[in-house]
Order: C-alpha cells, then sequence, then structure tokens
C-alpha cells in the first residue's frame, strides 16, 4: 500500500490498522500533513501501530527507485481510473497506490503511469470515498487473487 502525501492522520492510522491485518506493507511518501509521532495517528492504529511494516519515503521517485517495481505491479486507484477495481493485476508483488485526501495523484504521477489507473466505482450521490475506505476495498479485492493460489 503506497499513500502519497497523506494529508489525516486518522486515515492513515486505519490504514495502517488495516495494511498490518491483511499482511501488507505500508509505504508512506512525504509531504505528510502530520507526525507519525501524533497521538492522532496511534490512537486511529491502535496499540497495532508500532507492529505496522511501514517505510517512509522522501519522495515517489526514491520510491520507485529503490523498490524498482515493473509498471504491471503499479496500481494507481483514482476518481478517473480507466478500469474498474475489480480488474486489478492478479499478481504476488502489487503496489496500491493512492493519492492525498483533498488532492488526489500529482499530475505527473498519473500521467506517467496512465494505463495503470483504477476506480472504485460510486454514485454521483458523493464526490468521493474516504481514503481508509477506499484502500480497504481495493486491497482486499488485491488479496482475492493471493488467496486462491
Amino acid at each position: 500500500m503506497v499513500l502519497v502525501a497523506p494529508e489525516v492522520h486518522w486515515n492513515t492510522g486505519n490504514i495502517g490498522r488495516t495494511c498490518l491485518g491483511a499482511g501488507a506493507h505500508l509505504h508512506l511518501i512525504r509531504p505528510l500533513g502530520f507526525s507519525l509521532d501524533s497521538k492522532q495517528v496511534k490512537r486511529a492504529g491502535l496499540d497495532y501501530w508500532p507492529r505496522v511494516a511501514l517505510t517512509v519515503w522522501d519522495d515517489f521517485p526514491e520510491f520507485i527507485n529503490k523498490i524498482q517495481p515493473k509498471p504491471t505491479e503499479l496500481a494507481l486507484l483514482t476518481k478517473a481510473g480507466a478500469l474498474p477495481h475489480w480488474r486489478l493485476p492478479r499478481i504476488h508483488r502489487l503496489f496500491l497506490i493512492f493519492g492525498s485526501e483533498t488532492r488526489g495523484l500529482p499530475d505527473a504521477i498519473l500521467s506517467r503511469y496512465a494505463e495503470n489507473t483504477f476506480r472504485i466505482p460510486i454514485s454521483d450521490a458523493i464526490r468521493s470515498l474516504n481514503l481508509s475506505t477506499a484502500v480497504g476495498i481495493a486491497l482486499y479485492e488485491s488479496l482475492r487473487f493471493r488467496q486462491s493460489m
């Protein structure tokens, strides 16, 4: 799970807890809109936060250069994604990438990986899902492949 410039501490805490429950690694890309030492992050992650597999990167290029994912291993989740989330790649190593709560993913990342964009369909009654809800939906959908093996 990759969060690019997350802004809301309780979302990140909830996502960390979900990642721990799903056996996923959480990658945070700076800038962060909060301190990881904040009580709110720890409260949202409950007593699980110290056990979350977590890496913090200075920027997205650093993440890409160090992890060296194949383009097919990247799935960018965005409201304008080309494919529905149930069409996520069925591979063992997959990085689900989400943007910040208010700005989404930067245009530079979206344009570079335009063929790897996915969306979670929602009705016109709302603008978007909460970030931690969207992460949970996409993460557990991505696990269906691994569970069937």
